[in-house]
Protein backbone atom coordinates (compact mmCIF):
# COMPACT_ATOMS: atom_id res chain seq x y z
CA UNK A 1 0.00 0.00 0.00
CA UNK A 2 2.84 2.59 0.86
CA UNK A 3 4.51 2.01 -2.79
CA UNK A 4 1.38 2.05 -4.38
CA UNK A 5 0.45 4.97 -2.75
CA UNK A 6 3.68 7.09 -4.36
CA UNK A 7 3.21 6.00 -7.78
CA UNK A 8 -0.75 5.83 -7.96
CA UNK A 9 -0.45 10.10 -6.86
CA UNK A 10 2.40 10.11 -9.82
CA UNK A 11 -0.14 9.48 -12.11
CA UNK A 12 -2.99 11.99 -10.56
CA UNK A 13 -0.56 15.39 -10.58
CA UNK A 14 -2.00 16.66 -13.89
CA UNK A 15 -5.05 16.39 -12.71
CA UNK A 16 -4.67 17.79 -9.29
CA UNK A 17 -2.88 20.76 -10.57
CA UNK A 18 -5.88 21.49 -12.51
CA UNK A 19 -8.38 20.65 -10.51
CA UNK A 20 -6.95 22.55 -7.57
CA UNK A 21 -5.59 25.20 -9.43
CA UNK A 22 -1.86 24.52 -7.99
CA UNK A 23 1.22 26.40 -9.83
CA UNK A 24 3.79 23.56 -10.44
CA UNK A 25 6.02 24.08 -7.62
CA UNK A 26 2.78 23.83 -5.32
CA UNK A 27 2.23 20.11 -7.09
CA UNK A 28 5.80 18.85 -6.04
CA UNK A 29 5.10 19.34 -2.31
CA UNK A 30 2.14 16.21 -3.02
CA UNK A 31 4.94 14.47 -3.32
CA UNK A 32 7.71 16.23 -1.42
CA UNK A 33 5.36 16.77 1.68
CA UNK A 34 4.77 12.93 1.92
CA UNK A 35 8.69 12.49 1.69
CA UNK A 36 10.03 14.65 4.03
CA UNK A 37 8.07 13.20 7.01
CA UNK A 38 8.46 9.54 5.96
CA UNK A 39 12.02 10.52 5.77
CA UNK A 40 12.36 12.21 8.48
CA UNK A 41 10.34 9.86 10.69
CA UNK A 42 11.77 6.96 10.00
CA UNK A 43 14.81 6.19 11.80
CA UNK A 44 12.29 6.89 15.20
CA UNK A 45 10.22 4.87 13.43
CA UNK A 46 12.18 1.81 12.88
CA UNK A 47 13.66 2.06 16.47
CA UNK A 48 10.16 2.47 18.14
CA UNK A 49 9.29 -0.97 16.43
CA UNK A 50 12.39 -2.25 18.26
CA UNK A 51 11.49 -1.16 21.26
CA UNK A 52 7.42 -1.15 21.34
CA UNK A 53 6.59 -3.98 19.53
CA UNK A 54 7.07 -4.52 15.84
CA UNK A 55 3.27 -5.80 15.40
CA UNK A 56 1.60 -2.82 17.15
CA UNK A 57 3.66 -0.24 15.57
CA UNK A 58 2.76 -1.93 11.99
CA UNK A 59 -0.73 -1.47 13.04
CA UNK A 60 -0.86 1.95 14.06
CA UNK A 61 1.28 3.11 11.22
CA UNK A 62 -1.51 1.40 8.84
CA UNK A 63 -4.53 3.21 10.84
CA UNK A 64 -2.70 6.45 10.51
CA UNK A 65 -2.14 5.78 6.99
CA UNK A 66 -5.14 5.08 6.26
CA UNK A 67 -7.00 8.19 7.78
CA UNK A 68 -4.68 10.42 6.49
CA UNK A 69 -5.58 8.68 2.78
CA UNK A 70 -9.12 9.83 3.92
CA UNK A 71 -8.67 13.52 4.71
CA UNK A 72 -6.34 13.58 1.14
CA UNK A 73 -9.51 12.24 -0.42
CA UNK A 74 -11.62 14.80 0.76
CA UNK A 75 -9.54 17.83 0.65
CA UNK A 76 -10.62 21.05 -0.92
CA UNK A 77 -7.78 22.86 -0.27
CA UNK A 78 -4.25 22.03 -1.95
CA UNK A 79 -2.74 23.25 1.75
CA UNK A 80 -5.06 20.70 3.45
CA UNK A 81 -4.13 17.87 0.33
CA UNK A 82 -0.33 18.65 1.36
CA UNK A 83 -1.23 18.39 4.67
CA UNK A 84 -2.90 14.94 4.47
CA UNK A 85 0.16 13.74 2.07
CA UNK A 86 2.41 14.61 5.37
CA UNK A 87 0.96 12.72 7.80
CA UNK A 88 0.61 9.98 5.57
CA UNK A 89 4.07 10.10 5.74
CA UNK A 90 4.68 9.63 9.11
CA UNK A 91 2.43 6.92 8.96
CA UNK A 92 4.10 4.90 6.31
CA UNK A 93 7.50 5.74 8.50
CA UNK A 94 5.78 3.77 11.14
CA UNK A 95 4.99 0.89 8.60
CA UNK A 96 7.78 0.75 6.37
CA UNK A 97 10.57 -0.45 9.10
CA UNK A 98 8.33 -2.67 11.15
CA UNK A 99 6.87 -4.78 7.91
CA UNK A 100 11.20 -4.92 7.06
CA UNK A 101 11.80 -5.93 10.71
CA UNK A 102 9.12 -8.17 11.30
CA UNK A 103 10.72 -10.29 7.88
CA UNK A 104 14.03 -10.13 9.09
CA UNK A 105 13.52 -11.23 12.73
CA UNK A 106 11.50 -13.98 11.34
CA UNK A 107 13.92 -15.73 9.00
CA UNK A 108 17.70 -16.52 10.08
CA UNK A 109 20.22 -14.88 8.07
CA UNK A 110 21.79 -16.95 4.64
CA UNK A 111 19.99 -17.55 1.72
CA UNK A 112 16.07 -18.21 3.52
CA UNK A 113 15.90 -14.12 4.41
CA UNK A 114 17.43 -13.66 1.39
CA UNK A 115 14.53 -15.26 -0.18
CA UNK A 116 12.32 -13.53 1.92
CA UNK A 117 13.63 -10.06 1.54
CA UNK A 118 13.47 -10.66 -2.46
CA UNK A 119 9.59 -12.05 -1.89
CA UNK A 120 8.98 -8.86 -0.28
CA UNK A 121 10.92 -6.45 -3.12
CA UNK A 122 8.32 -8.52 -5.48
CA UNK A 123 5.74 -7.50 -3.79
CA UNK A 124 6.67 -4.14 -3.79
CA UNK A 125 6.61 -4.21 -7.22
CA UNK A 126 3.02 -5.64 -7.13
CA UNK A 127 2.43 -2.53 -5.28
CA UNK A 128 4.13 -0.17 -8.02
CA UNK A 129 2.60 -1.67 -11.16
CA UNK A 130 -1.16 -1.45 -9.13
CA UNK A 131 -0.38 1.96 -8.52
CA UNK A 132 0.42 2.97 -12.15
CA UNK A 133 -2.19 0.82 -13.68
CA UNK A 134 -5.01 1.82 -11.00
CA UNK A 135 -3.69 5.21 -11.10
CA UNK A 136 -4.65 5.41 -14.49
CA UNK A 137 -7.86 4.00 -14.38
CA UNK A 138 -9.08 5.53 -11.62
CA UNK A 139 -8.31 9.47 -12.90
CA UNK A 140 -9.43 8.72 -16.37
CA UNK A 141 -12.57 7.58 -15.16
CA UNK A 142 -13.15 8.58 -11.84
CA UNK A 143 -11.18 11.05 -10.39
CA UNK A 144 -8.15 11.85 -8.47
CA UNK A 145 -9.69 11.93 -5.18
CA UNK A 146 -10.06 7.88 -6.12
CA UNK A 147 -6.28 7.53 -5.46
CA UNK A 148 -6.43 8.57 -1.79
CA UNK A 149 -9.69 6.77 -1.06
CA UNK A 150 -9.01 3.66 -2.32
CA UNK A 151 -6.00 3.63 0.08
CA UNK A 152 -8.92 3.83 3.10
CA UNK A 153 -10.25 -0.36 3.12
CA UNK A 154 -6.98 -1.31 2.41
CA UNK A 155 -5.27 0.11 5.46
CA UNK A 156 -8.03 -0.26 7.73
CA UNK A 157 -8.66 -4.42 6.62
CA UNK A 158 -4.84 -4.86 7.02
CA UNK A 159 -4.86 -3.69 10.46
CA UNK A 160 -7.88 -5.67 11.34
CA UNK A 161 -6.23 -8.65 10.01
CA UNK A 162 -2.65 -8.20 11.37
CA UNK A 163 -3.36 -9.58 14.61
CA UNK A 164 -4.42 -12.96 13.66
CA UNK A 165 -2.27 -13.51 10.57
CA UNK A 166 1.15 -12.34 12.22
CA UNK A 167 0.15 -13.75 15.48
CA UNK A 168 -0.28 -17.43 13.66
CA UNK A 169 2.89 -16.76 11.48
CA UNK A 170 4.60 -15.74 14.93
CA UNK A 171 3.30 -19.15 16.27
CA UNK A 172 4.60 -21.03 13.10
CA UNK A 173 8.38 -20.13 13.82
CA UNK A 174 10.96 -22.78 14.55
CA UNK A 175 12.12 -23.21 17.82
CA UNK A 176 15.62 -21.55 17.11
CA UNK A 177 13.69 -19.00 15.47
CA UNK A 178 11.74 -18.67 18.76
CA UNK A 179 14.54 -18.64 21.25
CA UNK A 180 16.05 -16.14 19.09
CA UNK A 181 12.08 -13.98 19.43
CA UNK A 182 12.28 -14.23 23.17
CA UNK A 183 15.93 -12.89 23.21
CA UNK A 184 14.90 -9.82 21.06
CA UNK A 185 11.63 -9.37 23.95
CA UNK A 186 14.01 -9.65 26.49
CA UNK A 187 16.22 -6.97 25.17
CA UNK A 188 13.70 -4.71 24.08
CA UNK A 189 12.28 -4.66 27.58
CA UNK A 190 15.66 -3.99 29.31
CA UNK A 191 15.76 -1.09 27.02
CA UNK A 192 12.25 0.44 27.32
CA UNK A 193 12.87 0.43 31.07
CA UNK A 194 15.51 2.69 30.20
CA UNK A 195 13.07 4.82 27.72
CA UNK A 196 13.74 5.57 24.23
CA UNK A 197 16.68 7.84 23.50
CA UNK A 198 13.85 11.11 22.94
CA UNK A 199 16.39 13.44 22.51
CA UNK A 200 18.97 11.39 20.02
CA UNK A 201 15.02 11.26 18.11
CA UNK A 202 14.40 14.58 18.26
CA UNK A 203 17.85 15.32 16.90
CA UNK A 204 17.66 13.39 14.15
CA UNK A 205 14.66 13.81 12.95
CA UNK A 206 14.84 17.68 12.85
CA UNK A 207 17.91 17.04 10.95
CA UNK A 208 16.40 14.66 8.70
CA UNK A 209 13.39 17.11 7.54
CA UNK A 210 15.45 20.22 7.50
CA UNK A 211 17.78 18.00 5.10
CA UNK A 212 15.17 16.99 3.11
CA UNK A 213 13.49 20.14 2.89
CA UNK A 214 16.18 21.63 1.86
CA UNK A 215 16.51 19.44 -0.84
CA UNK A 216 13.06 20.00 -2.10
CA UNK A 217 13.27 23.54 -2.25
CA UNK A 218 16.83 24.37 -2.98
CA UNK A 219 16.85 23.94 -7.05
CA UNK A 220 13.24 25.94 -6.90
CA UNK A 221 14.04 28.99 -4.00
CA UNK A 222 17.76 28.91 -5.19
CA UNK A 223 20.20 27.39 -2.88
CA UNK A 224 22.17 31.33 -1.72
CA UNK A 225 18.10 32.22 -0.73
CA UNK A 226 18.28 32.48 3.03
CA UNK A 227 15.68 29.95 3.86
CA UNK A 228 17.43 27.25 2.09
CA UNK A 229 21.03 28.65 4.19
CA UNK A 230 19.25 28.55 7.29
CA UNK A 231 17.53 25.24 6.93
CA UNK A 232 21.17 23.10 5.91
CA UNK A 233 22.67 25.15 8.63
CA UNK A 234 20.23 24.30 11.41
CA UNK A 235 20.82 20.61 9.91
CA UNK A 236 24.28 20.41 10.62
CA UNK A 237 23.92 22.02 13.97
CA UNK A 238 21.34 19.26 14.91
CA UNK A 239 23.04 15.94 13.08
CA UNK A 240 26.38 17.77 15.07
CA UNK A 241 24.14 17.70 18.63
CA UNK A 242 22.74 14.39 17.63
CA UNK A 243 26.27 12.29 16.96
CA UNK A 244 27.37 14.11 20.92
CA UNK A 245 24.45 12.98 22.12
CA UNK A 246 24.07 9.53 20.95
CA UNK A 247 27.62 9.32 22.55
CA UNK A 248 26.61 10.20 26.33
CA UNK A 249 22.78 8.00 26.29
CA UNK A 250 23.05 4.76 27.74
CA UNK A 251 20.36 3.19 25.35
CA UNK A 252 21.50 5.80 22.56
CA UNK A 253 18.57 5.59 19.41
CA UNK A 254 21.65 4.81 16.87
CA UNK A 255 24.95 3.55 18.56
CA UNK A 256 27.44 5.16 16.20
CA UNK A 257 29.38 1.97 16.59
CA UNK A 258 26.90 0.20 13.56
CA UNK A 259 27.47 3.16 11.30
CA UNK A 260 31.41 1.55 11.02
CA UNK A 261 29.71 -1.55 9.64
CA UNK A 262 30.68 -1.72 5.70
CA UNK A 263 27.69 -3.35 5.03
CA UNK A 264 25.40 -1.09 6.23
CA UNK A 265 27.12 1.66 4.93
CA UNK A 266 27.36 0.58 1.57
CA UNK A 267 23.00 -0.37 1.92
CA UNK A 268 22.40 2.82 2.33
CA UNK A 269 24.18 4.79 -0.31
CA UNK A 270 22.68 2.23 -2.91
CA UNK A 271 19.49 2.94 -1.34
CA UNK A 272 19.76 6.85 -1.41
CA UNK A 273 21.36 6.49 -4.95
CA UNK A 274 18.48 3.98 -5.76
CA UNK A 275 15.45 6.43 -4.37
CA UNK A 276 17.41 9.26 -6.45
CA UNK A 277 16.62 7.92 -9.83
CA UNK A 278 13.46 5.76 -9.33
CA UNK A 279 11.53 8.91 -7.00
CA UNK A 280 12.74 11.02 -10.47
CA UNK A 281 12.54 8.96 -13.04
CA UNK A 282 8.40 8.62 -12.30
CA UNK A 283 7.68 11.98 -12.02
CA UNK A 284 9.54 12.97 -15.15
CA UNK A 285 8.39 9.89 -17.05
CA UNK A 286 4.46 10.32 -16.02
CA UNK A 287 4.64 14.36 -17.41
CA UNK A 288 6.34 13.70 -20.36
CA UNK A 289 3.94 11.09 -21.72
CA UNK A 290 1.16 13.65 -20.24
CA UNK A 291 2.64 16.93 -21.36
CA UNK A 292 5.07 15.89 -24.38
CA UNK A 293 3.25 12.89 -25.85
CA UNK A 294 -0.26 14.22 -24.46
CA UNK A 295 -0.88 10.74 -23.85
CA UNK A 296 -4.27 9.60 -21.06
CA UNK A 297 -3.41 8.77 -17.03
CA UNK A 298 -3.98 5.32 -18.19
CA UNK A 299 -1.73 5.16 -20.97
CA UNK A 300 1.09 6.72 -18.22
CA UNK A 301 -0.09 4.03 -16.20
CA UNK A 302 0.03 0.74 -18.75
CA UNK A 303 3.42 2.23 -20.21
CA UNK A 304 5.47 2.72 -16.92
CA UNK A 305 3.80 -0.70 -15.68
CA UNK A 306 5.58 -3.42 -17.21
CA UNK A 307 8.97 -1.87 -14.93
CA UNK A 308 7.14 -3.11 -12.00
CA UNK A 309 6.71 -6.68 -13.88
CA UNK A 310 10.12 -7.14 -14.21
CA UNK A 311 10.62 -5.98 -10.96
CA UNK A 312 8.65 -8.47 -9.14
CA UNK A 313 10.28 -10.98 -11.50
CA UNK A 314 13.90 -10.07 -10.30
CA UNK A 315 12.21 -10.18 -6.26
CA UNK A 316 11.44 -13.50 -6.87
CA UNK A 317 14.50 -15.00 -9.39
CA UNK A 318 16.82 -12.76 -8.03
CA UNK A 319 17.25 -14.65 -4.67
CA UNK A 320 18.60 -17.76 -7.14
CA UNK A 321 20.77 -15.37 -9.08
CA UNK A 322 22.69 -14.08 -6.22
CA UNK A 323 22.93 -17.68 -4.20
CA UNK A 324 24.55 -18.14 -7.08
CA UNK A 325 27.64 -15.10 -8.27
CA UNK A 326 26.71 -13.53 -4.78
CA UNK A 327 24.67 -10.78 -3.55
CA UNK A 328 27.41 -7.64 -3.90
CA UNK A 329 28.13 -8.72 -7.29
CA UNK A 330 24.36 -9.19 -8.42
CA UNK A 331 24.54 -5.22 -7.20
CA UNK A 332 27.09 -4.36 -9.89
CA UNK A 333 24.70 -6.24 -12.40
CA UNK A 334 21.83 -4.53 -11.64
CA UNK A 335 23.47 -0.80 -11.29
CA UNK A 336 24.98 -1.22 -15.04
CA UNK A 337 21.64 -2.62 -16.09
CA UNK A 338 19.78 0.51 -14.92
CA UNK A 339 22.32 2.87 -15.94
CA UNK A 340 21.97 1.03 -19.67
CA UNK A 341 18.40 1.73 -19.56
CA UNK A 342 18.69 5.44 -18.78
CA UNK A 343 21.66 5.64 -21.57
CA UNK A 344 18.72 4.59 -24.04
CA UNK A 345 16.28 6.73 -22.28
CA UNK A 346 18.24 9.93 -23.09
CA UNK A 347 17.28 9.24 -26.72
CA UNK A 348 13.44 10.03 -25.97
CA UNK A 349 12.01 11.62 -28.80
CA UNK A 350 9.49 14.35 -28.98
CA UNK A 351 6.50 12.20 -30.39
CA UNK A 352 5.53 8.85 -31.75
CA UNK A 353 7.13 5.89 -31.09
CA UNK A 354 9.17 5.73 -27.86
CA UNK A 355 11.23 2.90 -26.99
CA UNK A 356 10.14 3.55 -23.22
CA UNK A 357 7.91 0.24 -22.89
CA UNK A 358 11.13 -1.77 -23.36
CA UNK A 359 13.60 0.02 -21.29
CA UNK A 360 11.93 0.34 -18.15
CA UNK A 361 11.23 -3.10 -18.01
CA UNK A 362 15.36 -3.24 -17.68
CA UNK A 363 14.78 -0.56 -15.39
CA UNK A 364 12.37 -1.96 -13.02
CA UNK A 365 14.66 -5.15 -13.12
CA UNK A 366 17.49 -3.75 -12.29
CA UNK A 367 15.75 -1.51 -9.38
CA UNK A 368 14.38 -4.15 -7.39
CA UNK A 369 17.56 -6.33 -7.82
CA UNK A 370 19.08 -3.44 -6.03
CA UNK A 371 16.60 -2.80 -4.05
CA UNK A 372 16.82 -6.04 -2.35
CA UNK A 373 20.48 -6.49 -2.66
CA UNK A 374 20.93 -3.27 -0.54
CA UNK A 375 18.58 -4.46 2.22
CA UNK A 376 20.19 -7.98 2.11
CA UNK A 377 23.69 -6.52 2.77
CA UNK A 378 22.57 -3.99 5.21
CA UNK A 379 20.87 -6.35 7.64
CA UNK A 380 23.43 -8.57 7.61
CA UNK A 381 25.26 -9.42 10.76
CA UNK A 382 22.72 -7.28 12.84
CA UNK A 383 21.48 -8.07 16.07
CA UNK A 384 17.41 -8.95 15.87
CA UNK A 385 17.14 -6.00 18.48
CA UNK A 386 18.63 -3.83 15.72
CA UNK A 387 16.65 -5.17 12.85
CA UNK A 388 13.87 -1.79 12.93
CA UNK A 389 16.83 0.31 13.29
CA UNK A 390 18.33 -1.14 9.90
CA UNK A 391 14.88 -1.00 7.95
CA UNK A 392 14.41 2.62 9.33
CA UNK A 393 18.37 3.31 8.05
CA UNK A 394 17.65 1.50 4.88
CA UNK A 395 14.68 3.55 4.11
CA UNK A 396 15.43 6.66 5.12
CA UNK A 397 17.96 7.10 2.73
CA UNK A 398 15.85 5.95 0.03
CA UNK A 399 13.52 8.68 0.98
CA UNK A 400 16.08 11.34 1.09
CA UNK A 401 16.82 9.76 -2.43
CA UNK A 402 13.75 10.30 -3.79
CA UNK A 403 13.34 13.56 -2.26
CA UNK A 404 16.47 14.47 -3.95
CA UNK A 405 15.39 12.96 -7.08
CA UNK A 406 11.94 14.14 -7.14
CA UNK A 407 13.17 18.31 -6.99
CA UNK A 408 16.25 17.45 -9.06
CA UNK A 409 15.50 15.45 -12.28
CA UNK A 410 11.96 17.79 -12.94
CA UNK A 411 13.99 20.46 -11.75
CA UNK A 412 17.16 19.54 -14.48
CA UNK A 413 13.67 18.95 -17.21
CA UNK A 414 12.85 22.07 -16.79
CA UNK A 415 15.78 24.05 -17.16
CA UNK A 416 16.62 22.66 -20.45
CA UNK A 417 14.01 23.47 -22.25
CA UNK A 418 11.63 21.10 -24.46
CA UNK A 419 12.24 16.95 -24.98
CA UNK A 420 15.92 17.98 -24.36
CA UNK A 421 15.48 18.54 -20.95
CA UNK A 422 13.49 15.33 -20.48
CA UNK A 423 16.95 13.99 -22.09
CA UNK A 424 18.90 15.55 -19.47
CA UNK A 425 16.93 14.46 -16.35
CA UNK A 426 17.46 10.78 -17.61
CA UNK A 427 21.36 11.25 -18.30
CA UNK A 428 21.29 12.57 -14.41
CA UNK A 429 19.62 9.31 -13.90
CA UNK A 430 21.52 7.48 -15.20
CA UNK A 431 24.54 9.35 -13.57
CA UNK A 432 23.56 7.85 -10.34
CA UNK A 433 23.04 4.43 -11.60
CA UNK A 434 26.49 4.39 -12.52
CA UNK A 435 27.74 5.56 -8.91
CA UNK A 436 25.89 2.93 -7.49
CA UNK A 437 27.38 0.12 -9.79
CA UNK A 438 31.00 1.92 -8.45
CA UNK A 439 29.47 1.54 -4.89
CA UNK A 440 28.70 -2.27 -5.17
CA UNK A 441 32.04 -2.81 -7.68
CA UNK A 442 33.85 -1.56 -4.90
CA UNK A 443 32.11 -3.29 -2.07
CA UNK A 444 32.33 -6.41 -4.49
CA UNK A 445 36.28 -6.10 -5.63
CA UNK A 446 37.21 -8.65 -2.76
CA UNK A 447 34.07 -11.01 -3.92
CA UNK A 448 35.54 -11.36 -7.29
CA UNK A 449 38.35 -13.78 -6.08
CA UNK A 450 35.89 -15.76 -3.67
CA UNK A 451 32.37 -16.82 -4.71
CA UNK A 452 31.26 -17.49 -1.19
CA UNK A 453 31.47 -13.83 -0.76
Amino acid sequence: MVVLDFSIVNVALPSIERELHMPPNAVQWIVTGYAISFGGLLILGGRAADLLGRRRMFIIGLVAFALASLAGGLAQDPALLIAARVIQGAGAAIVAPAALSLITTSFPEGPERTRAIGLYGAISSVGFVSGQVLGGVLVQFTSWRAVFLVNVPVGLIAAALAPAILGSAKAAKTAKAARTARTARTARTARTRNNLDLRGALLITTAITLIVFAVSQGVADGWTSPLIIAAIALAAVATAAFGKAETRHPHPLVRLALLRRPGLRNGTTLAFLLGLWNGGEMLVLSLYLQQVLHESPLFTGLAIAPQGVLGFTMGVFGPRLAARIGVKRLLVLTGAAVALGFAVLTQLPAAGYSPVLLVVMLIGAGTAGTAFGSTVIASRGMADADQGLVGGMINTSRQIGAAVGAALLPAVAQTVAGVAGDRAAMLTAGLAALAATAVAWHAAHPALRSRSA
